[in-house]
């Protein structure tokens, strides 16, 4: 439900244009230096306010109100609070009679009987990957890899140098935009995962596919490796033992295989869009703020096999 991990247990709370929203870590090592200081770069990268984002735009200042002593992790539950202060809740009123195609809007309200918060999607909004992307700061300490998520195309264009026109274009025309962000992670030992239902490549596209959003993943080739002959796709191994090309991802069989992980993430377009007569402050491309979540979400499930 809100709660993902085994040994590393992260739970979200909060609704978009509630008082406060947040995130609750269990199985936090205790001894972590740790304080709000650590969380300002990792948000600010999730931060609304270049073109193509929302304009709408909060402080996003973390308030960690358990499981810290003295500047470190007590290994007892880690709770951090933010508060909701730039909301319009009057833009999402007629959302209950008319929901937006897309959006989680009518799925909402059939499940909880109507009684869901619809004000900015409630639970269902992006705004609740904030706690995510703090509860990753504190994964990214305790599976300390090198992570690197960027975007690899919006709308299809691979060319950088034109996505800010494309980002214009759309967002006069009032309609949005998707975008692929590719994730790799170095510095990984081989060994890490399970078979089968706890695989690495599982419990990451399980975690990925809670980010709002979603609508695929693949990993080292993906589907492009449908296309190949089996002598184009194995990787070949080293005098280390770790394979010399990295087709895989960084994974066989579900457990890690020395190699960096690597793995792409398909985000659709925002679903609220002017041009449906959809009111109120929408990403052009939501995508854009999303490789620090992918990032925090590849953290987490890593910390998990801690």
């Amino acid at each position: 439900m809100n709660t993902f991990g085994n040994k590393f247990r992260v739970s979200i709370f909060g609704e978009s244009h509630g008082q406060r929203i947040g995130v609750v870590l269990d199985g936090v090592k205790p001894g972590l230096p740790l304080c709000e200081e650590d969380f300002r770069a990792d948000l600010a990268r999730r931060k609304a306010g270049a073109p193509g984002t929302t304009p709408r735009i909060e402080a996003d200042e973390p308030e960690i109100v358990s499981g810290v002593f003295e500047g470190h992790t007590t290994g007892a539950p880690l709770t951090i609070l933010f508060k909701n202060e730039n909301t319009r809740s009057q833009d999402y009123a007629a959302f209950r009679e008319h929901p937006r195609p897309g959006h989680a809007d009518r799925t909402a309200a059939i499940k909880f009987q109507g009684f869901n918060d619809p004000r900015g999607g409630g639970h269902f909004s992006g705004r609740i990957t904030l706690g995510i992307v703090a509860a990753g700061v504190v994964a990214k300490k305790m599976a300390a890899y090198s992570y690197e998520a960027e975007i690899l195309e919006i709308g299809g264009n691979i060319r950088r140098e034109e996505w800010p026109v494309l980002i214009e274009q759309t967002r006069a025309e009032g309609d949005s935009l998707g975008a692929v962000v590719e994730c790799r992670v170095s510095g990984l030992p081989a060994g890490l995962g399970e078979p089968f239902w706890d695989s690495v490549e599982s419990r990451l596209a399980h975690a990925v596919f809670a980010i709002p959003g979603v609508r695929g993943i693949e990993f080292g080739d993906g589907f492009a490796a449908s296309r190949k002959k089996g002598s184009e796709h194995n990787d070949a191994f080293g005098p280390d033992g770790v394979p010399v090309t990295n087709y895989a991802g960084g994974v066989n069989g579900g457990i890690t295989n020395g190699n960096p992980l690597v793995f792409r993430v398909a985000f659709k377009p925002t679903a609220s869009i002017a041009k449906a007569g959809i009111p109120g402050r929408h990403d052009v491309c939501f995508a854009l703020r999303t490789p620090v979540i992918v990032e925090a979400m590849a953290a987490i499930v890593l910390a998990d096999y801690k």
